[in-house]
C-alpha cells in the first residue's frame, strides 16, 4: 500500500505540469488535406517532367508537317531591279526591241513539285510519324514513373506520420517506466542505476521521435517536388482499389504490349528499317515538275512568257556513297532489334521481380503483425512482473525495445506491400489505368 500510494502522488506531481504546458502551448496552424488520388492527379497535372514530355509530342508532331510539306507544292515568287550603264536595242524606226534597258526589272512567279525522289521523303515522313508515336509513349512512361514516384512519397509521409506516433509510444513508454523506477528509488526498493536507465531510455526516445520528424518532413518535401506545390499539408492513409490481378502469364504478355519502353523501342526499329529503305531510294532517279510566269522590262524576245518543265537527276557512279550510308542504316536496324529484344526481357524480369517483392512483403507483413501480437503479450506480462518487482528495469528495457521493433515492423511491412502492389501495375505498364481508373491508350 505504501508502494502504491507513493507512486500515485508521484504520477500526479509528474502529469500536472506536462497537461499545464499543453494548454498554454500555441495551437499549430492547421495543414491542408490532401488524398492521394489528388495527389496523383496533380502530379500530371502539374509536375515539370509531364510537361516536358507532353512538350516532345508537340515538337515531334512540327518535325512530321516538316517532312510532310517536302511532298506537297512550292509557290515563290523573285524579282529584281537593275541600273545598267547604258541601254542597247536593235531595229530599225517602225520596229526596235530593246535587248538590254537602261533600268531593268523582272518578276517571276514559280510553282515546283516533287513527283518521285525514290520515296525518301515518303520514308522521312513515316519515319517522323513513328517518332510522333514513340513522344506520345514517352509522355506514357513518364506519366507512369511519376505516378509510381509520388506515390511512394506520399506512402512514405503517410508512414512517416505512423513512425512518428510509434515513437510517441515508445516516448510514452519510456516516460511510465521512468516514473516507476523514480517511484520504487524514492521508496528505497531500487538504486539509482535503474532510474539512470530509464532516463536514458527517455533521451533515446526523444531522438527517436526527432529523426522520425526529420524522415517525415523529407519525405514531404519530395512530395511538394512531385506536385509542383509550396506550403503544408496534410496527408491520409491511402485507400487502394486496384482491379483484379492476372496470374503471372497473362501480366508477362499485358507487359510486353503496354509497357511504354518495349513500344519506343518498336518505333525505334520501325525507324530503322525505315531509313535502310530510304537510303535504298538515292539509287533511284529525282524527277520534279515545276512551272512558273515571267514579267520583265526586256521585250526582246517577249517581254512575258509562261513555262512548265519536267526534270530529272539520274544518279549514275556516287563513289560508293550511297551503299555505305546503306551499310551504316543496316548496322542501326541491327542495334535496334537487339535493343528491343534486350527490352523485353527486361521486361519480363521486371514483372517477375515486381511479383516477388509483393509475395516477400505480403509474408512480411503476416509475419510483422504476429511479432506484434506476441511483443505486446511479452510486454504486458513483464510489465506486470516489474511492477511486482519480479523483474529488472533490465527485463522491461528490453521487452520494450522487442515491441517498439514490432511496432516499426507493421508499419513499414503494411507500407511496403502498398508500394509492391503498385510496383507490380507499373511493372505490367499498367499503374496509371489501375490506380486513376483510366483506359489504357
Amino acid at each position: 500500500m505504501r508502494r502504491l500510494a507513493i507512486a500515485s502522488c508521484f504520477v500526479a506531481a509528474t502529469l500536472a505540469p506536462a497537461e499545464l504546458a499543453r494548454a498554454q502551448a500555441p495551437l499549430a496552424a492547421p495543414r491542408t488535406p490532401l488524398t492521394f488520388e489528388e495527389a496523383l492527379r496533380r502530379a500530371l497535372d502539374a509536375n515539370t517532367s509531364v510537361s516536358r514530355a507532353r512538350a516532345e509530342v508537340n515538337a515531334a508532331d512540327a518535325q512530321r508537317r516538316t517532312f510532310l510539306s517536302y511532298v506537297l507544292p512550292r509557290l515563290g515568287a523573285t524579282g529584281g531591279l537593275i541600273r545598267n550603264s547604258e541601254e542597247v536595242a536593235f531595229g530599225g524606226a517602225d520596229f526596235q526591241r530593246i535587248i538590254l534597258p537602261l533600268n531593268d526589272w523582272n518578276v517571276r512567279l514559280t510553282v515546283q513539285q516533287p513527283v518521285f525522289a525514290g520515296l525518301r521523303e515518303q520514308r522521312a515522313y513515316q519515319q517522323a510519324k513513328e517518332g510522333v508515336r514513340a513522344a506520345e509513349q514517352g509522355v506514357r512512361g513518364t506519366e507512369d514513373q511519376i505516378l509510381l514516384r509520388t506515390a511512394s512519397n506520399y506512402i512514405q509521409a503517410v508512414g512517416g506520420e505512423e513512425l512518428v506516433r510509434v515513437e510517441e509510444q515508445t516516448s510514452a513508454l519510456a516516460r511510465d517506466r521512468l516514473r516507476e523506477a523514480r517511484n520504487f528509488f524514492e521508496a528505497g526498493e531500487t538504486t539509482r542505476v535503474d532510474v539512470l536507465r530509464a532516463e536514458s531510455a527517455v533521451k533515446a526516445a526523444e531522438r527517436s521521435i526527432a529523426l522520425a520528424r526529420r524522415n517525415r518532413d523529407a519525405a514531404l518535401g519530395l512530395l511538394r517536388i512531385d506536385l509542383n506545390l509550396d506550403g503544408d499539408f496534410q496527408v491520409s492513409e491511402p485507400s487502394l482499389a486496384l482491379p483484379a490481378r492476372p496470374d503471372e502469364a497473362l501480366l508477362l504478355q499485358q507487359a510486353e504490349e503496354t509497357r511504354t519502353d518495349v513500344r519506343q523501342a518498336k518505333s525505334a526499329l520501325r525507324i530503322a528499317q525505315l531509313e535502310v529503305s530510304k537510303q535504298k531510294g538515292a539509287y533511284l532517279p529525282t524527277v520534279t515538275a515545276d512551272a512558273g510566269y515571267v514579267w520583265q522590262k526586256t521585250s526582246f524576245p517577249t517581254d512575258r512568257y509562261g513555262y512548265a518543265a519536267l526534270r530529272f537527276i539520274v544518279p549514275i557512279w556516287q563513289s560508293g556513297e550511297i551503299g555505305a550510308r546503306v551499310a551504316f542504316a543496316r548496322a542501326r536496324e541491327r542495334q535496334a532489334q537487339l535493343v528491343l529484344e534486350e527490352q523485353r526481357r527486361a521486361v519480363q524480369e521486371d514483372v517477375r521481380r515486381a511479383l516477388l517483392d509483393l509475395e516477400t512483403a505480403t509474408t512480411s507483413l503476416a509475419l510483422s503483425e504476429d511479432q506484434l501480437r506476441a511483443a505486446e503479450a511479452e510486454y504486458q506480462q513483464v510489465f506486470d512482473l516489474y511492477r511486482s518487482q519480479e523483474a529488472t528495469s533490465l527485463d522491461i528495457q528490453s521487452s520494450e525495445a522487442n515491441l517498439n521493433d514490432a511496432r516499426r515492423a507493421v508499419v513499414v511491412s503494411r507500407l511496403g506491400r502498398l508500394l509492391s502492389e503498385l510496383g507490380v501495375c507499373f511493372a505490367a505498364g499498367d499503374l496509371k489505368s489501375a490506380v486513376l481508373k483510366e483506359e489504357k491508350p
